[in-house]
């Protein structure tokens, strides 16, 4: 074998093995997504832009679609990933199986880093993908350039102990046990507007266009069991080592307001970026303001 041949070859066998592995879909994926084999499990996502990788993690009942309104603006500086967990669209998940817990999505995202090759990342989650995503970099902080948290739940256990704070923690249990038990029903919409207003106010059902509605209805089967958040403590909290972003809305319900002050008693984090004129869904409810947030921090990274 010649010089050229054997130089060709070793250069091949680069190239595979820094490819991730592309899944076969089970399922149709919109035009412009792709997907990837996840601990046996394919995973869609949308990808665009270049530069430092930035992950999106969509909250609960959503998926890669409700980042619309960042996807292009974020990917004029970044190579922007923006992910939809297992069972969620555009798989058409039947909600069997016991492979579907905030547990096994925490345990994903990692493992989604590494198949893409993507190496120390930006990673962005809201509310329900706010737990899986610090509770990922917990795990695996070799792989987190910076932490983005948008109202993100799961940081219950670090709230002191009081009658107000107590409220707070059950009023969140509630709402998702409410919808679980709407779902079951047979109430979907009815269920649905009232767990969305639980989170964006009365009223913010109705002013939803239909496709964002259908990204809801798309993705129902995930809310069929209600879920505990897995604990935070104080002290994992105290050990991050990379810089963190903190995100509320103007509107957004007050335990997670909460939440950020109890952890900022934990470590040195700045003060949490107030989006005006925008509840929970802040993303959806202020992109400006929300994307230049964003944006601003990741400047200084």
């Amino acid at each position: 074998m010649t010089v050229t041949c054997r130089i060709f070859l070793h250069l091949v066998s680069l190239f595979i093995f820094v490819m991730p592995v592309l899944a076969a879909p089970k399922w149709p994926l919109p035009e412009g997504v792709k997907s990837v084999e996840v601990n046996s499990c394919e995973m869609a996502y949308q990808e665009t832009g270049s530069g430092a990788p930035l992950v999106l993690v969509h909250g609960s009942i959503n998926d890669y679609r409700v980042w619309a309104a960042q996807l292009w603006e974020f990917a004029k500086n970044y190579r922007v990933i923006a992910v939809s967990l297992r069972h969620f669209y555009p798989e058409s998940w039947d909600g069997k199986g016991n492979d579907f817990s905030i547990e096994q999505h925490i345990s994903d995202v990692p493992v989604f880093i590494r198949q893409l090759n993507l190496g120390p990342v930006h990673l962005l989650g809201h509310s329900r993908g706010g737990a899986v995503v610090l509770n990922a970099a917990k795990m695996h902080p070799e792989l987190i350039k910076s932490l983005i948290l948008e109202d993100a739940s799961g940081l219950e256990a670090l709230l002191p102990e009081s009658p107000d704070n107590a409220k707070l923690v059950a009023e969140a249990k509630a709402n998702r046990e409410a919808l679980a038990h709407a779902l079951a029903a047979g109430e979907t919409e009815s269920g649905i507007q009232r767990f969305i207003e639980s989170l964006n106010g009365a009223g913010s059902w109705s002013k939803l266009a239909a496709d964002r509605k259908q990204i809801y209805f798309d993705n129902i089967r995930t809310a069929l069991i209600p879920e505990v958040r897995p604990v935070t403590t104080c002290a994992e909290i105290s050990k991050l080592n990379f810089p963190i972003l903190l995100l509320n809305g103007e509107r957004s319900p007050k335990r997670y307001g909460a939440m950020y002050q109890a952890m900022r008693k934990c470590k040195d984090i700045p003060e949490p970026v107030v989006i005006p004129n925008a509840a929970h869904a802040m993303h959806r409810d202020n992109p400006a303001a929300f994307n230049a947030a964003v944006l601003s921090f990741l400047a200084r990274q």
